[in-house]
């Protein structure tokens, strides 16, 4: 076997590629659902953070969707624009953005509770299947952070 045709080369046999082809189909299965609500894929993450713990700061925002602030500073822009949220400084630290939903934003949330039983459907996999499935992505996301730790050392050319 020369190495053109290795198994560990073929794209098909890549756990990166099946996880990206994944993910791609994943947020083109939602989009429709989404289109409906006004939002994009990342929209409906930041919506969704914010349902669950309403006046979050950016910082902790981007934490909690893994987004840098160079990334979400002009989702939020978005969401702003479309009278879903409001950004102000906070009172108690002004160096802190403080990220609320606004009434709409909380409106936005009843229509939104149809999404996960339309993707369970659309997914054909029974809620324990689901369920341990992220799970799994999870865990592998986990074993993966950080990524540096562990690379292999560069060798001299």
């Amino acid at each position: 076997m020369n190495d053109a045709t290795h198994p560990s080369l073929l794209l098909d046999q890549q756990l990166c590629f099946a996880l990206y082809a994944a993910s791609r189909s994943m947020t083109a299965a939602y989009r429709p659902l989404l289109d409906e609500l006004g939002l994009t894929y990342p929209q409906y993450l930041t919506m969704l953070v914010l349902w669950e713990q309403d006046g979050l700061t950016v910082r902790e925002l981007g934490q909690r969707l893994q987004l840098d602030s160079g990334t979400l500073t002009p989702l939020l822009k978005r969401l702003q624009q479309a009278a879903l949220i409001s950004r102000e400084r906070r009172r108690s630290d002004e160096r802190e953005v403080e990220i609320c939903l606004t009434p709409e934003g909380r409106a936005l949330r009843e229509p939104a509770k149809a999404v996960p039983a339309c993707m369970a459907s659309r997914l054909c996999l029974s809620h324990e299947d689901m369920q341990r499935l992220r799970d799994e992505l999870k865990q592998l996301a986990a074993q993966l952070s950080p990524p540096q730790a562990w690379l292999p050392p560069r060798t001299q050319t």
